[in-house]
């Protein structure tokens, strides 16, 4: 499957399911009514579940068990609640899995979380508003990875793939380009425009390997989402290598380097807690 194959794949996605359909129009409204949202989450039983066992996560740092959906929102927030329940959808709406990446269908939600949060203890201390507004491509980001695990199944190059990987995983988007001729950011891109998302949404992710190309008002958001990719990538997460990089995106782009090594640190305390 060539890049161009994948892009034709996308055309023929069906549409985002109802339940994905009705958070969207949510979002668009700007409510943020926790019960109506509950209301709506509550139809998909996947999604409940999902979310309680990521609210669960030693990720979020939760003292009592939250056995309740509508705890778990509260507790979440909206913005949070919606992007794991989007990405609950959109990981079973593309059925397909991260094989050719080492990784398990729910290792995708683990790394969307990892990313998310984060942004959330980086960018959530220095500009509220600006974190509230990358948490769903943080969370959604890495979507296109599905499609490309399947371009490098049909390719029969699973092990080659993987072994690029390993040797490069500070840069995946090289090693997709190099096998696929296109990178996850763009695929997810493409995804989500296919389905109608929002374009801030759509060109925050299609730029997030080359901020340069974004416009003004994006170029920022799109900075923050490669940096999160790199230091959270999904072959080695966290690891030294990974997070060297990533800060020296960090200083690169001119943005806060103490709130962002003590996110890492933050973050790696909390996962070191769960094991």
């Amino acid at each position: 499957m060539t890049y161009i194959e994948i892009l034709k794949r996308i055309d023929t996605l069906a549409p985002l399911p109802k339940t994905l359909m009705d958070i969207e129009e949510f979002k668009k409204t700007d409510n943020y009514d926790i019960d109506d949202l509950s209301r709506i989450i509550e139809t998909d039983p996947l999604m409940v579940s999902t979310i309680l066992k990521t609210a669960n996560s030693a990720m979020f740092g939760f003292v009592s068990k939250i056995d309740t959906l509508s705890r778990a929102v509260n507790l979440l927030g909206v913005n949070f609640t919606t992007s794991i329940a989007l990405g609950t959808g959109v990981k079973h709406a593309l059925n397909s899995d991260l094989g050719s990446y080492g990784a398990s269908s729910d290792q995708f939600l683990e790394i969307a979380n990892m990313q998310s949060n984060l942004l959330n203890l980086w960018i959530g201390k220095v500009d509220p508003k600006l974190k509230d507004e990358l948490i769903l491509p943080a969370f959604l980001q890495e979507s296109g990875k599905f499609l490309i695990s399947d371009a490098i199944k049909e390719q029969k190059k699973v092990q080659e793939f993987l072994q690029g990987l390993n040797n490069n995983f500070c840069d995946i988007p090289s090693v997709e380009k190099e096998f696929v001729g296109i990178t996850t950011a763009e695929v997810t891109a493409a995804i989500f425009r296919h389905w109608n998302l929002a374009p801030s949404i759509v060109n925050t992710i299609k730029y997030s390997d080359d901020a340069s190309k974004a416009s003004p008002n994006l170029a920022k958001s799109s900075q923050i989402l490669s940096i999160i990719k790199i230091a959270c990538n999904i072959v080695k997460p966290l690891d030294t290598q990974a997070i060297e990089l990533a800060k020296q995106k960090v200083k690169e782009f001119g943005l806060d380097m103490k709130s962002f090594e003590n996110a890492v640190e933050k973050l790696e305390d909390r996962l070191l807690d769960a094991k």
